[in-house]
Formats: C-alpha cells, sequence, structure tokens
C-alpha cells in the first residue's frame, strides 16, 4: 500500500496537531485500512501483529466522532488486563492533547473503586475497562451504557481465552442496538468468531500480516549457560552492551524473584512484577520502567500481558519458554513501533534439541553467541554450535 500521511485524513486540525507532537507522519498499515471503514461508521474485525499501530487505528475514529457538548459515555474500549487498559488510556489521552473537552477514564480491578467513581463522576464520555471491574460498575449504576456509539474489543482473542466470554456478552447485550462494535485481535480464534457472529452487522475482515514492514525486526540471539553462571551471564551481557531498558522473562514468579534479588546484588537497578502485586506497587514499576528509571524489569508471561513499551532495548529469555507461540510473544516486546529490537535466549546443554525445535518451528534465525576468554560476548563459529 502507499504510504498515507496523517495530514491526509479528514480529521480536525487540534487531532492532527496532537499527533504532530507525537512525531508521527505515516500511517502503519493496520490504521490506513481501518481509519476510513470505522470513519464511515462500520463494524470492524481486524487482525494485526502486536505493535503495528491497533490503538491509534481505533483511537483516532473515536477522538473524531466524540461529541464534546455531550457528557454521557460515547464511546467503550474493553481490554483484557489493567496495564493494558491504562495503556490505552495514555495513548487516547496523547491524541486529546488538544481538546480539553474529551474526558477519559479508565477503570479496571486492583484499584479502590472510591477513586475510580470519584473519576467517573466527572462526567467521561469515553470509558477503557476490563470486564469484570466494567460489571462492577453497571451492577453499582456507576456507569451508564445506553449512550454508547462506538465499542472496541482490543486484544480479543487474549480476553476472551483468558475466560471473560459470558462478562463480554453480558456487557454487549447491555449496548445501544444501533452502536458500531469493532475487535481487534492478533488471531482469529473460535470465541473471537463467535463473537463477531453474535454482535457484529456486516462488518468489514481487515488483515495485517506479519511479514516485513509489519513484522517487528528483532536481531535474534542465543546463549548457552547455566546455574549461576547464567545470572552473571545476563549482569554482563546488560553492561557490555550498555542496554536502557530490558525485559527479563521467567517461567514462574518463583523464579522472577529469585533472578532479580540475584542481579540487584550485582548493582542492576531491577524489579520483578506479579500477579499478587497490589496494583498501586505495579503501576509505580512501570512508571519507572518507561521512565528509565528502571533498568531491568523481570516478568512472567502473563504479569506481562498488556505491557506496551515502546522503546524496550532487549529482550532476554532467563529460561527457555514452555511454548513456541511465548517466545514470539516475549521477544515482540522489543522492536515496536517499526524500530529495530534485540532479543536473547539462554538455554542449558540439555535444551539443544528444545531450542533446534524452536528454531524450526518459527522460523527463526537464531545467532549463537559466547562469552571468550576475555569475557567479551562474540559469535559462535559455524562448527562450533550447530543450530541451522
Amino acid at each position: 500500500m502507499a504510504d498515507t500521511r496523517f495530514t491526509d485524513l479528514q480529521v480536525s486540525p487540534e487531532l492532527l496537531r496532537a499527533i504532530d507532537s507525537l512525531g508521527l507522519s505515516v500511517l502503519t498499515e493496520i490504521q490506513e485500512k481501518t481509519i476510513p471503514v470505522m470513519m464511515e461508521g462500520r463494524d470492524v474485525i481486524g487482525k494485526a501483529p502486536t505493535g503495528t499501530g491497533k490503538t491509534f487505528a481505533f483511537g483516532i475514529p473515536i477522538i473524531e466522532r466524540i461529541n464534546k457538548e455531550s457528557a454521557r459515555v460515547q464511546a467503550l474500549i474493553l481490554s483484557p488486563t489493567r496495564e493494558l487498559c491504562l495503556q490505552i488510556c495514555d495513548d487516547l489521552r496523547s491524541l486529546a492533547k488538544y481538546m480539553p473537552e474529551i474526558r477519559i477514564v479508565a477503570a479496571y480491578g486492583g484499584q479502590p473503586i472510591k477513586k475510580q467513581l470519584s473519576a467517573l463522576s466527572k462526567r467521561p464520555q469515553i470509558v477503557v475497562a476490563t470486564p469484570g471491574r466494567l460489571l462492577d460498575h453497571l451492577n453499582r449504576k456507576s456507569i451508564r451504557l445506553d449512550q454508547v456509539k462506538i465499542a472496541i474489543l482490543d486484544e480479543a482473542d487474549e480476553m476472551l481465552d483468558m475466560g471473560f466470554y459470558k462478562d463480554v456478552r453480558k456487557i454487549l447485550d447491555r449496548l445501544p442496538k444501533g452502536r458500531q462494535l469493532s475487535m481487534f485481535s492478533a488471531t482469529m480464534s473460535r470465541p473471537v468468531m463467535d463473537i463477531s457472529w453474535l454482535y457484529q452487522k456486516e462488518e468489514v475482515e481487515l488483515s495485517v500480516e506479519a511479514v516485513e514492514e509489519n513484522q517487528p525486526k528483532i536481531t535474534q540471539f542465543c546463549i548457552q549457560s547455566q546455574g549461576t553462571q547464567k545470572i552473571t551471564d545476563i549482569a554482563e551481557l546488560i553492561r557490555q552492551k550498555n542496554y536502557k531498558r530490558v525485559m527479563v522473562f521467567c517461567n514462574t514468579k518463583y523464579a522472577t524473584e529469585a533472578l532479580a534479588y540475584q542481579l540487584a546484588k550485582l548493582g542492576l537497578q531491577v524489579a520483578c512484577l506479579n500477579g499478587d502485586m497490589p496494583q498501586s506497587e505495579r503501576t509505580a514499576i512501570m512508571s519507572s520502567f518507561k521512565a528509565g528509571k528502571l533498568r531491568v524489569l523481570i516478568s512472567t508471561n502473563v504479569a506481562a500481558r498488556g505491557i506496551d513499551v515502546l522503546d524496550v532495548s532487549a529482550v532476554i529469555n532467563y529460561e527457555m519458554p514452555q511454548d513456541n507461540n511465548d517466545y514470539l510473544h516475549r521477544i515482540g516486546r522489543t522492536g515496536r513501533a517499526r524500530k529495530v529490537g534485540v532479543s536473547y535466549l539462554f538455554y542449558d546443554s540439555d535444551a539443544e534439541e528444545k531450542l533446534e525445535n524452536l528454531i524450526k518451528l518459527t522460523n527463526s534465525v537464531i545467532t549463537p553467541l559466547y562469552f571468550d576468554e576475555n569475557r567479551r560476548l562474540a559469535e559462535a563459529l559455524p562448527e562450533e554450535v550447530e543450530l541451522q
């Protein structure tokens, strides 16, 4: 597709000014395909890889179509996790930067209900919510959906796979019949198709394949290491490459906590995320990570759901992921927004066959590295490591 510029869109000067202030000029493919269709009021079911600009694809039509004079909820965005909920809210606020009349509220579990009730009392036009907390507000009658014009299910496959199918249906049943419903998803799972069949009308199917310009550009490496040496190697890797913002993935909550403790002892600014933390602590950790005050963030797959940080320097797999798709989701945290990323996979001598299968089944090119006698990272020679 030919490059379309944001200035080619028929949107308000205030919205264009906000987009320009973000340093954006050319639409991504999902934005180019989605925005005109949504601006026409059509339902959309969009399939696109993560990191391709889906939030702005639906956010721009929402901001443009809000009636600023009304004090009723006109747009509803459902997301699977509190972190993604906050991320979407931040993105929409950046689009509405020069439209002070537009009020946006996030409603999610883990935050005191009184704080959200206070925000909702200011009569927002846009609500971004997780399904469980939204149902809570509907039961309390603190949110009314009878004037919603646009509804979005973001990361629909993940949300429905997490057990929210019934909750999502309860919410959609509360929306006006004439509303516009769009869904965005990395995969078209059966539950996603079921929701589309039940609630969408003459939907337009849009797809962006994970190829070339849409696929995150990630240089992938692997390093054989084990035991306590692996901890030393990770610290050395981060220091040698001078990475400023690194995400490290482990398979268990215990491993994240143990690794965070060990890396902190080695002098790195590090914190770990897990689902048992209070939301206030999770939010503080994420704020520090995004602001560059925290160099290393350690997490499991589950705790990292919904985290979207555009400038992650590198992703490190401290442990071999248990599923090949998990590997792709993990490394996809870097190389976002058309930037180049890098990932490292640590494996022990017993996992060579598993690594070979991962390379084959994910169609990845993973270059072996090793620490030489001077503790400098070097590329292994083909005859030294055969992982073709």
